[in-house]
């Protein structure tokens, strides 16, 4: 169009040009006529179309070259640099738009570090955050959101958030923070994937003028079972000390009130008090004792260690209670001499504990056996009897504090609940495992894998 115009105004300067000459002309006494005129004119007016069109292409050309440029960085190309041509005030409208494409991918650039870098951030985090859009539409979800509301994150973007997760809680806590405009939190239970516990953040984003929100959701499965657990402990130290110190209390008053005249009388009560007194005293030990090892404060001193003389020193002190109740402690050794690399004294406590529970809870008659063998670098050591047996959906607990079978047996025989777990932490303190087997009415076998050689560091 602005070619076209040029082109109409340089012929038009041409043309009056003409007809100005042919006023002069004839004004000096020179006589033309109509037909002479017209053919001055249509020369006139071809000569002009050359000039003009050399003139209005120069002169377009840097326009068109800046749209051109402005099309292709409005597709994606940016950076482009244009030319202005001849013209100054082209050249400066030129450099003007290549500073203008600089600073626009110079943003760029930066906002897009930036949002690479968020992603990043949010990809990272073991928190799951959803954000939210108009129309309640998933914006962004990182992996950990997407595995804890069991969904794709890739193809979640874009889609509301109800086809996404079929968790209708998540939908509750974000429809009230949605209404009030203000944080809200829950926590609630996911049964899809797994059976889990979720803690539920949303918080509005009120500056928007759509409605939108980020969900921030914590796995709080393990907290909630810790938290179990030191409810579990709790209860069960409390009834540990409660029960001698009840016994201890009562014979303490009835030899007050007298029986302690009575030589044949306060024989039976004094040895309860002992009895107790013993058992709140081993209590303390063992927990003492396992809370230094989950502290990692408990000292070590490794050392090549002979396996048989350990368990050969263990069994003799147990044998005594085995023989009272006409058991068998038998010693199942290989051929060749084995040696560990161990803290001979914590090696000999989770030999005591686990040859302890054996002959304690193996009925009268029953045979206990510790038997070791070598797995290249490593030692099996195990402590098997034929005695009830373990239930085997009791078999994943029996190393928890506390933890026992059957309780009112237990407690009737005595101990504190803490020796398997007392195996367990020193096994895996000295780089070893602790695992058990056990079959109904068949008996029961642990086994205990430690090193045989100092750990590399």
């Amino acid at each position: 169009m602005f070619l076209r115009l040029l082109l109409a105004f340089f012929g038009f300067a041409l043309l009056t040009s003409a007809l100005v000459a042919l006023g002069i002309l004839r004004g000096a006494g020179g006589e033309w006529s109509t037909e002479e005129v017209l053919v001055i004119m249509s020369v006139a007016g071809l000569l002009a179309i050359g000039p003009a069109w050399v003139v209005a292409r120069a002169f377009v050309r840097p326009f068109r070259e800046m749209q051109a440029g402005a099309e292709r960085i409005a597709g994606g190309a940016f950076g482009e640099r244009i030319h202005g041509g001849a013209w100054p005030e082209c050249q400066q409208l030129a450099y003007s738009f290549n500073e203008m494409s600089r600073r626009l991918v110079v943003q760029i650039d930066h906002l897009d570090a930036e949002r690479q870098q968020l992603r990043a951030i949010l990809g990272g985090m073991a928190e799951g955050v959803v954000g939210i859009g108009p129309g309640r539409r998933v914006l962004f979800a990182n992996e950990s959101a997407s595995q804890m509301l069991d969904f794709d994150p890739t193809a979640a973007v874009g889609r509301p958030l109800q086809e996404v997760t079929t968790q209708p809680e998540v939908q509750a806590v974000l429809d009230r923070a949605l209404r009030s405009g203000k944080l809200e939190r829950e926590e609630i239970e996911v049964r899809q994937p797994a059976s889990q516990w979720l803690s539920v953040h949303v918080a509005p984003m009120a500056e928007h003028r759509s409605p939108g929100a980020v969900i921030v959701l914590n796995d709080t499965t393990e907290l909630r079972r810790l938290e179990r657990m030191r409810q579990e402990f709790v209860a069960n130290v409390s009834h540990e000390l409660k029960t001698p110190l009840a016994v201890m209390t009562a014979c303490v008053e009835t030899l007050q009130d007298g029986a302690v005249e009575d030589s044949e009388a306060r024989g039976p009560f004094l040895q309860q008090i002992a009895e107790g007194a013993h058992r709140l005293h081993a209590l303390i030990l063992d927990l003492l004792s396992l809370a230094r090892i989950e502290a990692g404060d408990e000292t070590f001193e490794f050392a090549t260690v002979a396996v048989d003389r350990v368990v050969s020193d263990c069994l003799e002190r147990h044998r005594p209670r085995a023989e009272a109740k006409s058991m068998k402690l038998e010693e199942v050794a290989p051929t060749d001499p084995l040696d560990v690399w161990a803290d001979e004294e914590a090696l000999g406590q989770i030999l005591d504990n686990l040859v302890d529970n054996a002959v304690k809870y193996t009925q009268p008659g029953g045979t206990v056996r510790v038997l070791w063998s070598s797995d290249g670098d490593s030692l099996n050591l195990a402590v098997e009897d034929n005695g009830p047996g373990i239930p085997e959906n009791d078999l994943p607990r029996i190393f928890e504090r506390f933890y026992r079978v059957d309780k009112a047996r237990s407690r009737e025989l005595g101990g504190t609940g803490l020796g398997l777990s007392i195996v367990k932490h020193l096994a895996q303190s000295m780089g070893g495992t602790v695992s058990a087997t056990s079959r109904l009415n068949f008996g029961t076998k642990f086994t205990v894998n430690l090193p045989r050689k100092p750990r590399k560091t």
